[in-house]
């Protein structure tokens, strides 16, 4: 009897890789797929590392699939538009030992910038996708992806979203299947993507699916639950289990291959029901191919293409009933802000003082565009920030950007933002970008990243210089400099903008979250002094609160004492009691 533990989806997914005698891999955090790699690497026999961005740790697995071992790469699903390149082409070439690429999607945009979905890039790049529905499956169809991987020869994408990521359930343990490594073969017609291999390999993908779409009318990952035959549903993944809530008597064709589809099984259940619904959340991938074929179903008319599906869609939409959704807690407003202690906000505080405008990045710093701080104009996705800015000087010249910045973290940097930067230097820009150096991968949980000297293990590793990186890449105007420091940080930043060349400011203080961070102290306010100005509270820290008097308190519990507000006081009512004494 196997026993069993309660995981969450992504723990499932990490302990089915290592079931599966998965010996490979490569990541970069991206929320909600980070746990998987965090999991997987406290298995042993299974070598684990975050990559600098997907392209790369797609690379690393395709590298080991090829020398014959099965590897795994995780991502969010933007992230996968990152490792496209390497996927497309992967699809043609096919593994060695297994290749799954786990990619998760968020439907109802919890944490990034779009609503994609996988399974659409799934179908574009010929790759087969998988969706498991709760954690269970997520740890037997992880490992049912090897085997078709290799029955199949193809990367496989093992779909999953926000929900079944960060959502628990009973698992199954088992053991770890010691799989052999398959002996390397040197096979230029299948590893090599010159167009004359491409051409042959492409008829293999076309052959390759249609198979796998025949076989899939019995294959194990796809059930047929015939209960109630008014009314059934083809779905997957956790809307799944949302059918099973509103509607537990309906019938069910419940898919786990979701691309390519098992038409056969389709027409078959669809022959056996009064009225077919297709529930699936974000694109009606499933639908266009059903109505293409010829059968009759409902799908987008009743639900909609944006966000998380629930039980009371159906109730509502299907079933016809009113919704009483229960009237949520009164409670005061809680937008995202940073963090107290937040050296982003010492650097948007001097953006805001000198009326610079900011091109953004995917990070923490993205709050820099929200009230008060407001000073990041343009986001658009992993190292835009700098592309943005010289787009803009390409556009309208360079005085148009004095009173632009372009800004970054570290990882973020270190992911895409490198090429950036390099594209400015080589095309004689003269923007100014402002690396957000916080010693961490900040928004995903803390992550460590090359420029950190530590490696997802927790090894030592070298160490990536931020300003020497720079500097080898042309950039000669190179300041490192610390933003809580803010008379000094303001006169570089005015100092750099002001420049006829490209010049790069490193803003060089770490998370307050880390844990080897270690509070300067505690601030506090006399009330006495305090003139009631308000100036304190520009810089939005979430410690400092208005008094009725107008005066204001500092919560203890959360202050930092980073300092921002007694820099930002002009009239020193502000204090700080350093550690110790």
């Amino acid at each position: 009897m196997s026993e069993k533990k309660i995981m969450l989806g992504n723990e499932a997914i990490a302990r089915g890789a290592w079931e599966a005698g998965v010996k490979v891999s490569s990541a970069y955090p991206g929320t909600p797929s980070t746990e998987v790699s965090e999991n997987l690497v406290k298995y042993e026999g299974v070598y684990s590392e975050w990559a600098p961005n997907e392209k790369v740790a797609t690379e690393v697995a395709i590298g080991a699939s090829m020398a014959g071992v099965r590897s795994m790469t995780m991502m969010k699903m933007v992230g996968l538009n990152v490792a496209g390149d390497p996927l497309f082409t992967d699809a043609y070439i096919g593994v060695g030992g297994g290749m799954v690429l786990c990619v998760a999607d968020d439907p109802g945009i919890y944490s990034s910038q779009n609503e994609q979905d996988t399974r659409m890039i799934g179908r574009a790049a010929m790759v087969p996708v998988i969706e498991p529905a709760d954690s269970e499956e997520a740890r037997v169809f992880t490992k049912r992806a090897y085997e078709l991987s290799e029955e199949y020869d193809t990367p496989i994408i093992l779909r999953t979203t926000t929900r079944l990521a960060h959502s628990q359930g009973i698992v199954n343990i088992e053991e770890r299947n010691e799989v052999d490594d398959k002996p390397y073969e040197r096979n230029i017609a299948k590893n090599v993507m010159m167009p004359n291999n491409a051409i042959k390999r492409h008829v293999f993908v076309e052959e390759r699916l249609d198979k796998m779409a025949k076989d899939a009318n019995d294959l194990d990952l796809n059930k047929v639950e015939i209960n109630d035959k008014k009314i059934g549903f083809i779905t997957s993944g956790i809307p799944y289990q949302y059918v099973k809530e509103a509607m537990p008597e309906a019938s069910v064709l419940k898919l786990g291959l979701v691309h390519p589809l098992p038409m056969d099984m389709i027409k078959k259940f669809a022959d056996e029901v009064d009225r077919l619904i297709i529930f699936e959340e974000l694109e009606p991938v499933i639908e266009e191919q059903v109505k293409a074929v010829g059968i009759k179903c409902e799908g987008k008319e009743l639900f909609t293409k944006q966000g998380e599906y629930s039980a009371n869609m159906i109730r509502e939409k299907v079933l016809g009933e009113q919704v009483d959704v229960e009237k949520a807690a009164e409670a005061p407003a809680r937008p995202p802000i940073l963090c107290p202690g937040c050296p982003h906000r010492a650097t948007f505080s001097v953006l805001k003082k000198l009326g610079i405008h900011a091109a953004g990045d995917i990070g923490c710093y993205t709050l820099g565009a929200v009230a008060p701080l407001g000073v990041v104009d343009t986001t658009v996705c992993m190292g835009s920030s700098i592309s943005t800015l010289h787009g803009m000087e390409k556009a309208k010249g360079s005085e148009y950007i004095k009173n632009w910045v372009a800004v970054i973290g570290d990882s973020t940097f270190l992911h895409t933002g490198v090429n950036s930067l390099m594209n400015m230097t080589y095309n004689k820009a003269t923007g100014t970008v402002i690396i957000l150096d916080n010693s961490t991968t900040g928004m995903t949980g803390h992550q460590d990243h090359p420029a950190t000297g530590k490696t997802l293990s927790g090894d030592e590793a070298n160490v990536i210089l931020l300003d020497e990186l720079c500097r080898s890449l042309g950039v000669k105007n190179v300041v490192v400099a610390d933003p809580f420091d803010i008379e000094k940080f303001e006169e570089i930043v005015k100092t750099e903008v002001a420049r006829d060349e490209v010049s790069v400011i490193i803003a060089q203080s770490p998370c307050a979250l880390l844990k080897t961070y270690v509070p300067k102290g505690k601030c506090s306010v006399d009330h006495d002094t305090c003139k009631k100005c308000g100036m304190c509270l520009k810089s939005g820290c979430p410690a400092i609160t208005k008094n009725e008097d107008g005066t204001v308190s500092i919560d203890q519990t959360q202050c930092n004492g980073c300092g921002l507000c007694m820099s930002n006081c002009p009239f020193k009512a502000i204090s700080l009691q350093e550690r110790g004494v």
